[in-house]
């Protein structure tokens, strides 16, 4: 009788350890489910990344900076037109290579001692590129390397007032990245400015 005691005691002790601590590491695994494309795990960042107050207030601070010394209202460099005919599961490796663009283009330049926070900006967003380091697109590229290019060359038209403007649009950044490559969009969609 004893043993059977002591045989139930470690019986529901066992199903406790289960319930508490397998289940979750279960639920919580990045292994793909079954038929699920491995692609789309690699083209995905942790919500918690774009929750850190430090480096969103940073990244904002930096962009309203820049986009007070913006004279030009006219042309946008990050918007929706990025997006355009760029299917829903290309558009994290649109905005991975986006920001790499930004990052090696704008702010890894002589910009970075004019503005306050660049450098702490541009090691968070090279950072975020890094983690989808094995983010690849899926299909043809066409579209997506001609929205890149076209954002590109219509900064360096701008000269050096494309660097400030992309500065100045590094928060519509943030978001477009957080809304492409976490699961759980943003509600209320995107920040617009004018």
């Amino acid at each position: 009788m004893a043993s059977l005691h002591t045989l139930s005691k470690s019986f529901s002790g066992w199903i406790l350890f289960c319930c508490c601590c397998c289940l979750p590491l279960l639920l919580t695994s990045s292994l793909p489910l079954k038929g699920a494309s491995t692609a789309h795990h690699t083209c995905r960042l942790r919500k918690i990344n774009f929750q850190q107050p430090y480096i969103r207030n940073r990244t904002y601070t930096l962009a309203k900076t820049a986009s007070a010394s913006d004279k030009d209202t006219d042309n946008r460099l990050i918007g929706q037109e990025l997006f355009v005919n760029i299917r829903e599961n290309n558009r994290c490796y649109l905005m991975k290579r986006a920001v790499e663009l930004v990052v090696k283009d704008v702010l890894l330049t002589e910009v970075k001692n004019q503005y306050p926070y660049v450098e702490e900006v541009a090691q968070f967003l090279a950072s975020l590129t890094s983690e989808l380091s094995s983010c690849k697109s899926s299909g043809n590229r066409e579209h997506i390397e001609k929205n890149l290019e076209q954002m590109k060359n219509k900064m360096e038209q701008l000269g050096e007032n494309g660097k400030i403007k992309a500065i100045g649009e590094l928060d519509l950044l943030f978001d477009y990245m957080e809304n492409a490559c976490t699961d759980a969009p943003k509600k209320g969609g995107n920040k617009k400015k004018n």
